[in-house]
């Protein structure tokens, strides 16, 4: 495999401001309050005003440079500004931009990219359609196509699922923080517990957790649920704190829906292109969906674009029967067609793979010599790091994660916090994160750790 190094400013933070956020991001920042609505949330947590990125670094106006782990929300699965990539994009800006939905070469190419990638049984037998720019577009016709198809309109949703911020996709996200003034959603959605091996786990059973409650929505005539047109799930929780259910969880639920003719949707946009370094997360194990949603990492280096991957058994509406202006943008496609091959000849799958474990083990010896850290769990580059106050307990600790995540970025480390109690940082770094970027984030996380646990320990608050 190439060296990866070229496609990143630099393989290490570098804080050169006397404070973070500098003199330039403040004052960007406090205009931004001024005059940009009230919903803008990252600048929040992550103080800066950035002016440039390449792979996994990011360099605001003062010149500071901070390690990309957040990638845009999980969207950057080949980096910022990768040059490959680009190279794609700014041909397909010369020719042609926007087509709507007429059949050009470079969407014919994706399209078979995307086919030619799923399992070989798989490949003749599903179809492409491409939806507005984001995920929440790709999932609202997810959730149409299955209603269309069955002639029902309830489904089935998880505890801790996230899938957008329109109408449809907020009425299956499970936060109700997202719900709470809006009492006009999408009806008919109920939700059941999604399998969370390291908190519903019962100890000497074989059973699999959630699979029974699933299953009396068919076998208890007095469950309040009538049969529904499909279930949606994340085979990776993304938001709800990366969370990979037990090996069997998945093939039980689409075992279930199946056998009671109810359609089940994967929602593979944070899971997606490569980040566990499969294709798609549900080719780890033996579950076959229905209809599979895609979006963010698909574009590449951020290129907005979504669709589906469906049966074309379940193939039930007509022309127009679902539309968007912006449906498959020839640049994002283009985009996407170069993060393709990107990946086959840089070997990122297995880049994936081989860096996600390294990762994943320098957390771990962390976690063995912390008191508070009561799980690294994840696969590939979608990794989950939960602070509980007592293992033993398992009490969510966010305190000291949000305490935690400052230190970090203040040294050079972005990262989200997620979870079903906020408590869970998430990993998310660009699939072309070398070992090196990875020792230097490790760093910045040993130091801050250190730094925290002084002042709990201090303070006596745990």
């Amino acid at each position: 495999m190439n060296s990866l190094s070229k496609y990143h400013l630099s393989e290490e933070p570098s804080i050169v401001s006397a404070s973070v956020p500098g003199e330039k991001s403040a004052i960007l920042l406090e205009e931004q309050r001024a005059i940009e609505g009230n919903v803008v949330s990252y600048p929040r947590s992550m103080p800066i005003a950035i002016k440039k990125a390449k792979g996994s670094i990011i360099e605001d106006v003062d010149g500071n440079r901070f390690i990309d782990f957040f990638s845009g929300c999980g969207v950057l699965n080949v980096g910022h500004g990768n040059d490959f990539v680009l190279d794609y994009v700014k041909e397909q800006q010369e020719n042609l931009i926007h087509a709507l939905d007429f059949p050009t070469e470079n969407k014919m190419m994706l399209i078979r990219k995307i086919l030619n990638h799923l399992p070989v049984h798989m490949q003749d037998d599903y179809k492409v359609s491409f939806g507005g720019p984001t995920g929440s577009d790709a999932v609202e016709a997810a959730i149409k196509l299955a209603k269309i198809k069955t002639g029902r309109d309830g489904i089935i949703a998880f505890t801790g699922g996230y899938h957008g911020m329109t109408s449809g996709a907020l009425a299956v996200t499970s936060d109700t923080f997202f719900r709470n003034h809006l009492t006009s959603l999408m009806p008919n959605v109920h939700f059941i517990p999604y399998n969370y091996p390291y908190r519903s786990k019962t100890e000497g059973t074989n059973e699999i957790d959630g699979i029974e409650a699933f299953k009396s929505i068919f076998t208890n005539s007095h469950s309040g649920i009538s049969k529904p047109a499909a279930i949606i799930v994340e085979p990776i929780q993304g938001e709800g704190g990366n969370i990979v259910p037990e090996e069997g969880y998945l093939e039980a639920l689409v075992n279930i829906a199946h056998e009671n003719d109810v359609l089940v949707i994967f929602d593979e946009i944070q899971s997606g292109f490569f980040r566990t370094g499969s294709f798609l997360e549900f080719m780890n194990t033996n579950a076959i969906p229905d209809i599979i949603t895609f979006s963010k990492g698909f574009g590449g280096v951020g290129f907005p674009i979504s669709g589906l991957i469906y049966k074309k058994e379940i193939e039930a509406w007509g022309p127009a029967a679902h539309i968007g202006t912006f449906r498959g943008n020839q640049v994002s496609i283009a985009a996407a067609r170069g993060a393709f091959d990107f990946v086959e000849i840089h070997g990122i799958k297995e880049h994936t793979k081989t860096v996600g474990a390294y990762l994943m083990n320098k957390l771990k010896n962390i976690q063995g010599e912390n008191p508070f850290i009561g799980e690294v769990r994840g696969r590939g580059m979608m990794i989950g790091v939960e602070f509980v106050r007592d293992k033993r307990t398992k009490e969510p600790f966010p305190e000291l994660l949000k305490e935690f995540r400052q230190e970090c970025f203040q040294k050079g480390l972005l990262f989200e916090v997620g979870g079903h109690h906020s408590n869970v940082m998430r990993l998310v770094p660009p699939l072309v994160t070398t070992h090196k970027i990875i020792d230097a984030a490790i760093n910045v996380m040993e130091i801050a750790i250190e730094s925290c646990m002084e002042k709990y320990v201090a303070l006596d608050v745990y």
